[in-house]
């Protein structure tokens, strides 16, 4: 991307302005520079034309030196009109030379031959035109004066020459040579006004694409989806999300396409028919059936762009958000909200839960009905559930605040891991738990309990969308090509929507209502402090397998001790 700036510093009448323009071969430069070329090859040609055709007619032997000299001419010409290439002309170098310079001798000599009464003043406002457009100040002015000296010498031999017949003369070079530097003049600022517009083109250009470049970029990274619609539901745009939302393989379809080409956005094309026949904003909730599982309730707000040229159409942007992302980033935000104040009352909360399930376990050594015993359970039941989310906000508010890990103890890996998941599976009675282990000998630096939190958390929340079959939920351990050591947990349940996934690790996120939210976070924490890393992928466990969920947290290197 080229850009041309100009600086405030310089005079507005400073020809040295066009310097840098110069330099960078600006296409309009490059234009005038072949508009000239052409133009001297065709007053060559003309030249040598008419000396021609003075030849045939007169046959006098006085015009072979101007016919000689005009050959050369063309040839020269042609030649540079060829192979010279562009310079800018900051003075009287090289490139003046083979071109301006060249004029102007050849101009004179044929105006000193003057062969069959043929004046050639006329020709040197090319020279002239040519310094003024494309050099400096030095140049054009520079050129012009030499072309009105060469013309007051001409006048000076001719009054030499016939001293009885001069003032005429005389007084027709001044005038030439006033008229051509008139001509300078106004060719310089048509040159300069020329210049100075291809310069605010380029700016206003070069703004244009960075803009695009950073709504593009706005655009694609936007968590709505985007859809930009004419008027005869043609789509000419459309973002990642948007594609996601959709989830009809949006991104594979070249663009422009009929949003009603596919049935399930019909109702978009019509929101979107319905925005231009009113001319105003519509929202709208829709359900949108997926390519892969139930419809998704999305909310739609469509905006037409505004024009100021009557010959040019609206757009119908579209902006789509899924309700449920939308509905858990608003629980997500309320809870997080009440996260701050919820670690100063848990342990206000902590004295009465244990009160309430003490007081239904003794409660319930009494009770005989079975009803009420059922009552009683219930009660105990989410006591200890409210139990288990209050540690949760205690566990993180303890893991944000102790930053640096003291030194962990070094544990067997794979032993650990048996029995932590040897024990959680007597606690929860989950079968089909599978066990493969497979780095005997390695040692991570962790402390055990954190290790069972983070197992503890992943295994609860396997053991929630695991199947029942034999191998449903499989816990193993691996080493790296690296020698980095890792713990996967695997389950064989749905995959999760993408709105899901972006968010698994913050705090008070949950895909479930019933959830506190914290444990995926917790586990990230925890994590951290350890020098280790935990992530999601959907994958197979073997080749031709069925895909699950897995889990994974890449430990540090045993012998180093990391801190967060």
């Amino acid at each position: 991307m080229t850009s041309y700036l100009w600086s405030r510093g310089d005079p507005a009448t400073d020809w040295s302005s066009l310097e840098k323009f110069i330099s960078t071969q600006s296409p309009a430069q490059l234009r005038l520079w072949r508009g000239f070329m052409a133009a001297r090859c065709f007053v060559a040609a003309v030249l040598l034309l008419l000396q021609g055709i003075g030849l045939a007619l007169g046959g006098q032997s006085a015009n072979m030196p101007a016919i000689a000299l005009s050959s050369a001419y063309v040839v020269a010409v042609l030649f540079a009109a060829r192979y010279a290439p562009f310079r800018p002309m900051r003075g009287l170098g090289g490139a003046w030379l083979y071109t301006i310079g060249l004029d102007l001798v050849t101009y004179t000599a044929l105006q000193v031959m003057q062969v069959g009464g043929i004046n050639y003043t006329p020709l040197f406002a090319l020279p002239v035109l040519m310094g003024a457009v494309l050099g400096t100040s030095a140049v054009g002015l520079g050129t012009t004066a030499a072309a009105t000296l060469l013309l007051l010498g001409h006048a000076a031999w001719y009054w030499l020459e016939q001293p009885s017949d001069t003032s005429p003369r005389i007084v027709q070079a001044a005038l030439s040579g006033t008229g051509l530097f008139v001509v300078a003049l106004i060719a310089h600022e048509l040159a300069r006004r020329l210049t100075r517009e291809e310069a605010m083109a380029q700016r206003s250009r070069s703004t244009a694409q960075m803009h695009a470049l950073l709504n593009d970029l706005v655009i694609e990274t936007l968590s709505e989806g985007v859809l930009v619609v004419d008027a005869q539901g043609q789509v000419h745009a459309a973002n990642p999300a948007a594609d996601a939302i959709l989830g009809q393989g949006l991104a594979q379809i070249p663009l422009p396409f009929s949003l009603s080409a596919h049935p399930a956005w019909v109702p978009l094309a019509a929101l979107a028919r319905q925005t231009f026949s009113r001319r105003s904003p519509q929202a709208r909730e829709i359900p949108i059936a997926q390519s892969q599982g139930t419809p998704r309730e999305v909310r739609v707000r469509t905006r037409l762009t505004q024009t100021r040229d009557a010959h040019t159409e609206s757009l119908c942007v579209m902006f789509l958000q899924d309700l449920r992302e939308l509905e858990a980033r608003i629980r997500t935000e309320k809870l997080a909200a009440m996260g701050r104040m919820s670690a100063a009352v848990a342990h206000e909360i902590r004295n009465p839960l244990a009160a309430i399930t003490q007081a239904s376990a003794l409660l319930s050594e009494d009770l005989v009905d079975p009803a009420h015993r059922q009552l009683t359970t219930m009660v105990q039941q989410n006591a200890q559930r409210l139990s288990r989310i209050v540690d949760d906000v205690l566990d993180v508010a303890r893991a944000r605040q102790q930053r640096v890990l003291p030194l962990a103890e070094q544990v067997s890996l794979d032993s650990t891991v048996r029995t932590l998941a040897e024990e959680w599976v007597l606690q929860s009675r989950q079968q089909g738990v599978l066990l493969s282990l497979n780095a005997p000998g390695c040692d991570v630096r962790f402390d055990v309990e954190h290790l069972r939190r983070i197992l503890v958390n992943l295994l609860d929340n396997a053991a929630r969308y695991a199947g029942d079959r034999e191998g449903s939920i499989q816990v193993g351990t691996r080493l790296s090509p690296a020698g980095r050591a890792s713990l996967q947990v695997w389950s064989d349940g749905a995959p999760l929507e993408p709105a899901v996934q972006r968010h698994l690790f913050e705090p008070f996120f949950s895909s479930e209502s019933r959830s506190s939210g914290l444990g995926l976070f917790l586990c990230r924490e925890l994590c951290e402090r350890h020098g280790a890393t935990i992530g999601y992928e959907r994958r197979a466990l073997s080749p031709g397998g069925a895909e699950g969920n897995e889990f994974f947290v890449a430990f540090a290197p045993a012998e180093s001790r990391l801190t967060q």
